[in-house]
C-alpha cells in the first residue's frame, strides 16, 4: 500500500488544483508535493530494520520478511499516522518552505523547526524512545521535502502547508483494510476504528479486494496524469496487456494468498505487469523512427499504464478462477 498512499494524495490534490483553474503543470506539481508528504508517515517502518539484525540467513527469505514486520508492529501506524501530529507538522513544513535569508525569514524557519522538535519531545514522553526516533525521522523527511520545494519551485509556503496537511491526513485511511488501524489521535487516547475493516470473510477474497482497491487508486492517478497532459488512458494501453489473462492459471497452482502470506501472489502478479509493460513488440523500420521521436515521458507512460492494465487483467482472471474453482 506504500505506493497507493502517495498516488491517492497526488490524484486528489492535482484534481482540486485543476478544478480551481490552475495550469496543468502547476496542478501536477501540487499533486506531487501532496504525494511526497503522503509517503513519509511510513518512514516508521525504518525501525523494523532492527528486526533484520535478528534474522539468520538460514531462515530464508520468508524468515527475513517475518522478522522485518514483527519488529515494525510496535511502532508502525502509530505516531506518524496520527491526525493530530499531521495537523501540527503540516504548518511546520510550510514554514520550512519559506524562501530567503533575511533575519525574519530565518526566524520563521526556526519556528517550524521548534514545532517539529516539540513533536519529537512529545513522542518521547508519551511513546518512549522508539516513538521519538521515528518521529524524528518523520520530521527530518518532511523538512528535507519542504526545503527542496523551496529551492526548486515557486510554490508558496501556504500551498506547501495545505498539500502537506492533505497528504498526511489522507495516509491513514489506506491502512484500514490491510493491517491494524492507525493510532488516529496520538498522543491522546481515543478509540476509533479499533479493528481492520473486513471486505469478505474469506481471507483470500479479502486480500484480492484490498489489492483491487490499490489498483483502483493507481488507475485514478494514471487517469489524472493523462487528463492533465492531454492524453487518453485507453489509447495509452498496449494490447500486450491482455497477456495478463494467463495469470488466472496461477490460482490452480499456488497456495491461495492471505494478508499474512501474500508475497508469492504480490511478487508474481507484479512480475506479470512488469513483463507486459517492459517488453515491446519488434517495431518495423518506420516504427523505429517514431519510437525515437517519442518523448521519454510518453514511452514511460505507455509502459506504466500497460503494466497496470496487465496486472488488472491478471487480477480479474485470478479472482474469477478462484471464485469458480477454489473458493468454498
Amino acid at each position: 500500500m506504500f505506493v497507493g498512499h502517495a498516488l491517492l494524495a497526488f490524484a486528489v490534490a492535482a484534481l482540486v488544483a485543476d478544478w480551481r483553474g490552475w495550469a496543468p503543470q502547476r496542478a501536477l506539481l501540487v499533486g506531487a508535493i501532496a504525494g511526497a508528504f503522503a509517503a513519509i508517515p511510513d518512514i516508521d517502518v525504518a525501525y523494523a530494520l532492527v528486526g533484520l539484525l535478528e534474522w539468520q540467513a538460514g531462515d530464508g527469505a520468508l524468515g527475513a520478511s517475518t522478522a522485518f514486520w514483527d519488529a515494525s508492529r510496535g511502532v508502525h501506524r502509530s505516531v506518524t499516522h496520527s491526525l493530530v501530529v499531521g495537523a501540527v507538522a503540516a504548518p511546520a513544513f510550510g514554514l520550512l518552505a519559506v524562501r530567503g535569508y533575511a533575519p525574519r525569514v530565518r526566524l520563521v524557519r526556526a519556528v517550524g523547526i521548534a514545532v517539529l522538535a516539540a513533536l519529537v519531545a512529545i513522542a518521547l514522553v508519551w511513546g518512549g524512545p522508539i516513538a521519538a526516533l521515528v518521529t524524528g525521522l518523520f520530521a527530518a523527511s518532511g523538512g528535507v521535502i519542504a526545503r527542496l520545494i523551496a529551492r526548486r519551485t515557486r510554490v508558496s509556503p501556504a500551498t506547501v502547508g495545505l498539500a502537506a496537511l492533505w497528504g498526511l491526513w489522507s495516509h491513514p485511511w489506506g491502512d484500514l483494510v490491510t493491517g491494524s488501524p492507525p493510532d488516529w489521535f496520538f498522543p491522546f487516547d481515543a478509540a476509533v476504528l479499533e479493528s481492520r475493516l473486513v471486505l469478505h470473510p474469506d481471507p483470500t477474497l479479502h486480500l484480492l479486494g484490498a489489492f483491487a482497491i490499490e489498483l483502483a487508486t493507481i488507475w485514478l492517478a494514471a487517469a489524472v496524469l493523462c487528463r492533465l497532459t492531454d492524453r487518453s488512458v485507453v489509447a495509452t494501453v498496449n494490447r500486450r496487456a491482455a497477456a495478463g489473462v494467463a495469470y488466472g492459471l496461477a490460482a490452480l497452482a499456488v497456495t491461495p494468498p492471505t494478508l499474512e502470506v501474500s508475497y508469492h501472489f504480490v511478487f508474481s502478479i507484479l512480475g506479470v505487469g512488469l513483463v507486459c509493460g517492459v517488453i515491446r513488440e519488434t517495431p518495423t523500420p518506420a516504427a523505429f523512427a517514431s519510437v525515437r521521436g517519442l518523448p521519454e515521458l510518453e514511452t514511460l507512460l505507455e509502459a506504466g499504464v500497460t503494466a497496470l492494465a496487465a496486472v488488472t487483467v491478471a487480477l480479474v482472471a485470478y479472482s474469477s478462477v478462484y471464485l469458480f474453482a477454489i473458493a468454498p
